[in-house]
């Protein structure tokens, strides 16, 4: 459980301090994330679509 703790609370210090030193770079890491969820969602719709 402890090991558990740390890490949550390491990955979290390594996404603020990421922030802070490289907003450029958090925010097209952020946008590349997104940009990916909407294409997987979009080709899920597409499927599901040529379903009926």
């Amino acid at each position: 459980m402890q090991v558990k703790k740390i890490l949550k609370w390491g990955a979290i210090g390594m996404a603020a301090f990421y922030l802070v030193r490289r907003p450029e770079d958090a925010a097209q890491t952020v946008h590349g994330a997104f940009d990916g969820m909407m294409s997987a969602a979009n080709s899920m719709a597409q499927f599901f679509a040529t379903l009926t």
